[in-house]
């Protein structure tokens, strides 16, 4: 059917022809003053004087610069910055109090060192005790990362071992997720309230627990730390089966940097300190007997990559021929001559002495 002529707009929109329907008004997009346009194409050009100047001329003007606005791409002033890694330009930002936001997660998923010292400093020269951190006054529509991803935790999944050092010096800290079968009040409303997220916040959190970095910062005995923590990873994998995928690649992972952590040693007796290494007794010394402390642990654990490692298989083999100087030197043949001189049957050994 057709529209009549002279017909009004009203006539096109309306809903009475279809009952039940109601026309709903897209959003118009947030427009851009004149004075935000060129304040936000300054920051993107890193012209900290043209910034200044700007900011300078619209101080008495918030109507027409909202010094908090963000681009087409939602990214704020401050964002851009540390896209750029323009840390003068951060800094005057800044001292404009311009809102951060959750600048510090974006720094750290950039990598920017600079910009996250700067940012930490920030915080602690603004934040007051009770109140919630910049990043964590987010709104669920507006933050980039979810509630669970702290600092920390985004430093650890980047294994950036200079930004982790920065947070640890601070006091941050990364406690031990709740169990899978936890009962408590926190761990029920989370679970009734977005199961998935719950699931996904403790692959979150065992993510940066599997960090190397996080590891060899935080824990004062890390191959211990590691066997328990692929331990556990390995228990996860076979009750969470839907994540399993992503448990085992993080126990893969714990379990290389185990066997990596054989590779700084340089000696015969650094390898032998770290192998017979007992927490609860006296540092291993040279001649003592080699208890292997360390090998039996990760042989309980599974850790076949540290058990296999040459290093190991090597002071396994000396400590096998010790009695026997240069065996392994020895051709094959002479090595079985050897054996054979070696072995003493039983029948000589329980002989009755002759009177």
């Amino acid at each position: 059917m057709g529209v009549k002529n002279g017909g009004s707009t009203n006539d096109l929109t309306s809903t009475t022809s279809e009952p039940g329907l109601e026309m709903v008004e897209a959003p118009s997009d947030i427009v851009l003053t004149e004075g935000e346009r060129k304040y936000l194409l300054y920051v993107q050009r890193g012209d900290v004087a043209s910034v200044r100047r700007h900011l300078e001329d619209y101080k008495d003007r918030p109507q027409e610069l909202d010094i908090n606005c963000t681009d087409p791409l939602g990214r704020s002033s401050i964002a851009i910055a540390i896209e750029n890694e323009n840390l003068d330009l951060l800094e005057l930002l800044l001292k404009n109090k311009v809102k951060p936001k959750d600048s510090l997660l974006h720094a750290i998923s950039e990598q920017y060192v600079e910009g996250v010292e700067l940012l930490l400093e920030w915080e602690e020269k603004t934040h007051k005790k009770g109140e919630p951190y910049s990043w964590e006054s987010m709104t669920r529509e507006t933050a980039t990362f979810t509630k669970d991803i702290t600092p920390l935790i985004l430093a650890a999944h980047h294994n950036h071992y200079e930004i982790l050092k920065l947070l640890l010096d601070r006091g941050a800290s990364l406690p031990m997720p709740h169990d899978i079968r936890c009962g408590c009040d926190e761990c029920i409303v989370s679970t009734e309230d977005d199961s998935l997220r719950h699931s996904l916040s403790r692959i979150n959190a065992y993510k940066a627990l599997a960090s190397p970095s996080l590891i060899a910062l935080s824990s004062k005995d890390p191959i211990r730390t590691t066997f328990e923590l692929s331990g556990e990873l390995r228990r996860l994998q076979g009750m969470e089966h839907e994540f399993k995928t992503e448990y085992i690649e993080l126990r893969q992972t714990v379990m290389k940097f185990a066997a990596e952590l054989l590779d700084q040693t340089r000696t015969r007796s650094e390898l032998s300190v770290m192998l017979n290494y007992d927490p609860d007794g006296p540092v291993w010394e040279e001649g003592e007997v080699n208890s292997l402390s360390r090998l039996k642990m990760a042989i309980k654990y599974s850790q076949k990559g540290f058990v296999a490692h040459p290093n190991v298989q090597q002071l396994l083999g000396s400590i096998w021929y010790d009695g026997l100087p240069g065996f392994r030197r020895k051709t094959m043949v002479a090595q079985c001559m050897t054996s054979k001189l070696a072995y003493v049957p039983p029948n000589v050994l329980h002989r009755e002495p002759e009177f």
